[in-house]
């Protein structure tokens, strides 16, 4: 069965919107009407439940006009389809079969949708083609044909064995080059000579090809940070009158990573060291004693007494709770799919402190950006408009953000020439729990690891590699699969799940599958793993054992249990409605071990692995700001009073975002102190943001939170959508 849904003319907001940017935007003036419908194709349902589903799953009536099989089409308008490119998670059917399983669950419906607009008007073949690519992202999208399917079954083929790479080990240095081009891999070739020597001399074996790609994405800068772990050489600073203090400033530097290391020659100079050395002399000098010590470095976090209410009512009793802060850029999957690459920004940086079992309360969101209000003919080749990336941005962050029912403070958005290559895309987290209830054990030989949430699929495989290569205009042609869905109502119940005291306590270790997927998130949880990629649950047949082993499919995580709590964890994840399936345990011997098929594929070393690859060194020579750009020498540039004001103001980074603030519910779970905007018309906007710890009284939570899932096509708050 095929049917549309459409929103009434009074809440169309979007095919309005739409409207708009295609007349203004692109141009289109016989444009008369744009009308959006959500197609759904349905096969394996009774005409009963299909029925019910038509009132209360895929439409509302009060709100929708739903057409079986077909609408009807005017004399002058033309219309396409669009569908996720295959193995794209796509959210609104995977909620729509949930939905549907309420009403009657022992039946098992197939679902999948497509968004198809509907353009009235004077078009010709020229502006139709203009409106499909503005509609249509190919890096997670398609046009679809408009003839209905005689099934929706898919076939997948058997995949085929993993390949060995014959003749590794011993290759001549111009042929392993060759090869290491043909495979568009992050590492450097010096990283690849580093491999094939470790096989020669260690292994004396020929490599696979998932070993390859699983040291790829294990070393990839996003995992390892690689390039601020490259030692600097012979650094040297450009003279003029700003390097006195720059060089003193180094020489301090260099005093106190002595004083810290005292000689270690196992430390170098890098951009990592740099960063933290601030943050070792404090604790050196006892003044960081509120961090947490922990292996499990997951976020920032740091121990805070704090007062709770006695269950009488009478008096305060102090507890010492952790307090975490997560930051997380999304840059490159924001800039080439918008609404997914914010809505997993946020997602990941959820993930990580929650993966150390603190309950992620509050978020903000800071943003850079080129100018939205350019023309569309401006935009950059093998890039998307910066307007269609602004809003699909804002969207997808803002969408994750109010379905899994997380209070956004603080949102900003910088606009600056320099973000037109490549947009800037942060998400920030505050989480919180008891510290009594979260335990921080080390994984011992024989634990049992668990992955619970969501299932595995191609989308994502590579996101860790791609997002730490150089990209060019032909990068969209092959960065598709690197784009993650994401998936709130899932999060959420780990969510849920996690904040239960009786299951934190039996979690000993845990670690969120982002970059990396199985491979690193697995992986990173003990020295000695053999992980059995046959029992990792999948969205569809097909996958083959490279792909479950790197793929980065979100809503996942690895929790290592004591062998006697395996039962009772298990419990507890299906309470919350949650899968979680035993696919690894903990040995003595520590390498890295996973099998598909019953067939070792990857079989390394631990002590090869945190090599992170071969070691990299540059020499640096620090480039020093211009004398004559800075701000107190420029004072006899300024011009008078009235030409600065006006500048200042045609400057889009004074414009009210109340437009866009308004996009983040900042007010979910009522814990939120200072909002957005305040002062006597509540026009000002805050300079930060603050909320009170998200404490539970007895077993019932102080706010309840309810869930709405914020429809990207349609602009709407849409109960079936993500509030499973």
């Amino acid at each position: 069965k095929r049917i549309y849904v459409e929103k009434k003319a009074s809440f169309a907001v979007k095919a309005k919107e739409l409207e708009e940017e295609l007349k203004s935007y692109l141009g289109i003036d016989g444009l008369e009407q744009v009308r959006i419908f959500i197609r759904y194709d349905v096969e394996n349902l009774s005409e009963d439940t299909f029925e019910k589903a038509c009132k209360c799953v895929f439409s509302e009536p009060p709100v929708d006009d739903l057409y079986l099989e077909k609408f009807d089409m005017p004399a002058n308008g033309r219309c396409f389809s669009v569908e996720f490119l295959p193995g794209q998670f796509d959210q609104r059917a995977d909620s729509a079969v949930q939905c549907v399983k309420f009403l009657k669950e022992d039946e098992d419906p197939i679902i999948k949708t497509a968004v198809t607009y509907l353009l009235v008007g004077k078009i010709s073949d020229d502006e139709f083609a203009k409106i499909k690519s503005y509609c249509i992202n190919p890096v997670d999208s398609r046009e679809t044909d408009m003839v209905k399917p005689e099934t929706l079954v898919t076939e997948f083929a058997e995949p085929a064995d993993v390949a060995i790479f014959d003749g590794f080990k011993d290759m001549a240095e111009a042929d392993l080059k060759k090869l290491y081009d043909s495979l568009g891999l992050a590492m450097t070739f010096k990283d690849f000579l580093h491999i094939q020597n470790y096989f020669k001399n260690e292994e004396k074996r020929n490599p696979s090809v998932t070993e390859i790609r699983v040291l790829d994405t294990y070393w990839s800068d996003h995992c390892r940070h690689t390039t601020f772990s490259t030692e600097l050489k012979d650094v040297t600073f450009e003279d003029n009158y700003y390097t006195e203090p720059i060089k003193t400033t180094y020489q301090n530097y260099l005093a106190v990573r002595e004083e810290i290391f005292a000689g270690r020659k196992d430390k170098y100079v890098c951009l990592m060291d740099l960063a933290l050395m601030a943050m070792r002399k404090l604790k050196a000098d006892g003044k960081l004693e509120d961090m947490e010590k922990s292996n499990e470095i997951n976020a920032c976090s740091i121990v805070v007494p704090i007062e709770i209410d006695k269950e009488d009512g009478k008096g305060v009793i102090t507890e010492e709770w952790l307090v975490n802060f997560k930051n997380e850029t999304h840059n490159h999957p924001t800039e080439i799919e918008p609404f997914g690459g914010a809505a997993t920004c946020l997602g990941g940086a959820i993930r990580d402190p929650l993966s150390g079992r603190t309950y992620v309360y509050q978020a903000m969101r800071v943003t850079g950006a080129a100018d939205p209000t350019v023309s569309v003919e401006d935009t950059l080749k093998g890039k998307l408009p910066q307007k269609k990336l602004v809003r699909g941005a804002a969207s997808g962050y803002s969408s994750y953000g109010n379905q899994i029912g997380l209070a956004t403070g603080y949102v900003k958005e910088v606009y600056h020439p320099n973000y037109v290559a490549k947009r800037m895309e942060i998400g920030a987290v505050m989480g919180a729990a008891p510290r009594a209830s979260v335990i921080r054990e080390d994984s011992d030989p024989g634990d049992i690891i668990i992955l619970l949430g969501g299932r595995t699929g191609r989308d994502g495989c590579g996101g860790a590699t791609g997002s730490s290569k150089v990209h060019t205009e032909a990068s969209i042609e092959t960065c598709g699969a690197e784009v993650q869905k994401g998936n709130a109502p899932t999060e959420r119940k780990i969510q849920r799940l996690f904040r239960r005291e009786e299951v934190s306590k039996i979690i000993k270790k845990c670690n969120d599958f982002g970059a990396g997927g199985v491979s690193v998130a697995i992986g990173e949880l003990a020295d000695g793993l053999r992980i059995d990629l046959d029992k990792v649950p999948k969205k569809y047949a097909g996958l083959d054992g490279t792909e479950l082993a790197i793929s980065e499919s979100q809503e996942r995580m690895a929790v290592v249990l004591d062998k006697k709590d395996v039962e009772q964890f298990l419990t507890y994840a299906e309470e919350e409605n949650l899968e979680a399936t035993v696919v690894a345990e903990v040995t003595e011997a520590k390498r890295l071990v996973m099998s598909w098929r019953g067939k070792e594929i990857v079989n390394l070393s631990r002590a090869f692995l945190d090599t992170n690859g071969a070691h990299q060194e540059t020499t640096v020579e620090v480039e020093m700001p211009d004398e004559k750009e800075c701000y107190y020498k420029k004072q006899d540039e300024f011009k008078d009073a009235k030409e600065m004001w006006t500048e200042k103001l045609s400057d889009l980074n004074v414009c009210s975002k109340k437009g866009l603030v308004e996009m983040f519910d900042s007010s979910i779970g009522a814990g939120t102190v200072t909002m957005p905007f305040g002062g006597k018309t509540q026009l000002t906007p805050i300079q930060t943001m603050t909320a009170k710890l998200p404490v539970l009284e007895g077993k019932t939570e102080l706010t309840t939170m309810m869930s709405y899932g914020f429809d990207p096509y349609l602009s709407s708050w849409s109960p079936y959508h993500g509030a499973v």
